[in-house]
């Protein structure tokens, strides 16, 4: 199993490129789904999740082909497809649920798996169950499987409103998809507004969907009866870029972040600044012209010399929970005292021990962690636990005195591109040790 050995206390300097965000990645790629021509995308990040998806996609009878250009990927998911996702294929994932939507819309039947992924908290999909029902679909939970279809003598889903008890993001994309093809106008209450879903939605437009509101709480969909193919780039990822401003901020340094978008990070953007971090947007603030338009140039002092920061976590456009470990390891090393509150994920906390392993002074009271900035943290061994979990052990590996390694990193391949050799080039004296 494939760890990090990291010896901290370098600064960083330089130029990174943002890869493809995963959580617009993996929606595209099962949009395309939702029409018999072929469809390309560009910009998709090389990860783990990524892969799993494609091989899910072949499963069902989607050609799919990797292009010599950056992150070129094609799909052409003409009939016959095979409307299932096993298990195996699942397990590991749970953005396959996404396959839910447009198998049900474009063929009228499907049998999914009950996903996996982190073990972060409950992440029902109970919601993506009754958004379905309400556009007609019957829906059974059995043996693990959630197995759909139209009602006897129906060939599209209908048009309906939904309202969600929650703000959700994989349920709004699975919605988002199927009603492009439903028969009439479909109306999401409480959609969730990220980036990557206003990307998806830019996507099924291209595709000749016809969609309004994307980017908001309320997004209006009118069906249509086919859609074409197109090609799309998919948007930069702000959780990645996120990540590496918390690394710079913490570490000090000057470095430069090709293809992110500082719009699209601005509860993270201002916490940085309040700490004491530089951080100069460069592009548009609509993030338009795609991921080579935009760049965030970060310099730092780094550790003491910043000031820890409390925050609260929950929907966007408000501070992201899959940013609140990165800054948490920020925190650790910042001078003063701060407060961490996770909303989102009840079990988000599980990268607290291991920080601590390395030096850090945090208390946790059920969802609300309490840190103490200390002067240095001391490297050690540790386990990541989750996806970002892993990127805050990075962060306080490259901060502490040292030689750190970080046990269990496929969690970060799951949704960082080549991390380490991105570190690396920035002055990080990081290595994967096989």
């Amino acid at each position: 199993m494939d760890k990090l050995l990291i010896r901290g206390g370098r600064p960083l300097r330089g130029e990174v490129t943002i890869s493809g965000a995963k959580n617009a990645a993996l929606p595209e790629m099962c949009a395309t789904l939702l029409t018999d021509e072929p469809v390309k995308l560009t910009n998709v990040p090389r990860l783990q999740d990524v892969r799993t998806m494609r091989k899910l996609l072949d499963n069902m009878g989607v050609q799919t082909e990797t292009h010599g250009e950056r992150g070129g990927m094609s799909f052409h998911a003409a009939e016959p497809i095979t409307p299932e996702a096993p298990y195996e294929l699942v397990k590991t994932m749970r953005a396959a649920v996404l396959v839910l939507g447009p198998l049900l819309a474009r063929f009228g039947r499907a049998k999914v798996s009950l996903p996996g992924g982190c073990a972060i908290g409950s992440r029902p999909v109970d919601q993506h169950i009754k958004g379905l029902q309400a556009m007609g679909a019957l829906i059974d939970v059995e043996h693990g499987y959630m197995v759909a279809r139209l009602p006897d003598g129906a060939t599209r889903l209908k048009g309906a409103r939904i309202t969600t008890d929650m703000v959700t993001v994989t349920g709004t994309e699975n919605f988002l998809m199927a009603a492009c093809l439903a028969e009439g106008e479909t109306v999401l209450e409480n959609a969730a507004q990220e980036p990557e879903i206003v990307d998806l939605a830019e996507m099924l437009i291209k595709m000749g969907a016809q969609i309004e509101g994307h980017g908001s709480s309320r997004i209006r969909i009118q069906g249509v009866e086919r859609l074409r193919g197109c090609e799309h780039e998919v948007v930069a990822d702000r959780i990645e870029a996120g990540t590496f401003l918390c690394a710079v901020a913490a570490c000090g340094g000057d470095v430069t972040l090709q293809h992110a978008c500082a719009h699209h990070l601005d509860a993270v953007v201002e916490k940085l600044r309040d700490a004491g971090a530089e951080i100069e947007a460069i592009g548009g603030p609509d993030c338009q012209g795609g991921p080579k338009a935009h760049a965030i140039h970060v310099r730092s002092l780094g550790g003491r010399a910043l000031k820890g920061q409390s925050f609260r976590t929950t929907e966007y456009p408000g501070f992201p929970t899959d940013m609140q470990a990165q800054f948490m390891a920020l925190n650790c090393v910042a001078s003063g005292s701060s407060m961490v509150t996770e909303t989102i994920f009840e079990n988000r906390f599980m990268h607290v021990n291991e920080l601590v392993r390395l030096g850090a002074s945090i208390h946790v009271d059920g969802r609300t962690a309490m840190i103490d900035g200390v002067q240095q943290l001391s490297g050690a061994t540790v386990m990541a636990t989750d996806l970002r979990a892993s990127a805050s052990l990075v962060i306080a590996g490259l901060v502490a005195d040292g030689e750190t390694l970080v046990d269990r990193i496929y969690h970060l391949d799951r949704g960082y591109d080549q991390m380490e050799e991105k570190l690396r080039a920035i002055g990080a004296d990081i290595e994967r040790v096989r």
